[in-house]
């Protein structure tokens, strides 16, 4: 039971925890914005108020496709605010800290891809060796 404890009082799983809390109160916000604002937007040219009255039969069957678009208009804001509100502020914010002193003074593993430094003979994340710099060998 200790294990579990321990496992359970991490900071990394109690802050996971809180991220799928407010994920999943940010998704019903967004689809409700979707439902009450987009989608009326959106439907203004068709015949009905929005896509979830939309239908159609076969045989005995209805299938009610509109709130399935409803759904994937939701996804699609949904994953434009989190990649220009989160995703590209970030890689910028990287893209900023990658200093020129670091890029100059470290090479890619030709194995794993990782950053390891100029002088290194072997890769401390593969355990790879690794040429020296300006070595190329003969095939």
């Amino acid at each position: 039971m200790r294990g579990f404890k321990d496992f359970i009082l991490r900071g990394n799983v109690a802050a996971l925890a809180v991220a799928f809390v407010i994920g999943g109160a940010f998704g019903v916000l967004v689809q409700g914005f979707v439902k009450d604002f987009v989608t009326p937007l959106l439907a203004i040219p068709g015949s009905g108020a929005d896509f979830g009255s939309y239908t159609f039969t076969v045989g005995h069957g209805t299938f009610h496709y509109g709130d399935f678009l409803d759904l994937v208009i939701a996804f699609l804001v949904i994953a434009a605010v989190i990649y220009f509100v989160l995703v590209l502020p970030m890689q910028k914010l990287e893209a900023r800290r990658a200093s020129p002193a670091t890029q100059a003074t470290t090479r890619e593993c030709p194995e794993c891809l990782s950053n390891i430094p100029h002088r290194a003979r072997r890769c401390a994340f593969c355990t790879a060796e690794v040429p020296p710099v300006g070595f190329e060998p003969t095939p």
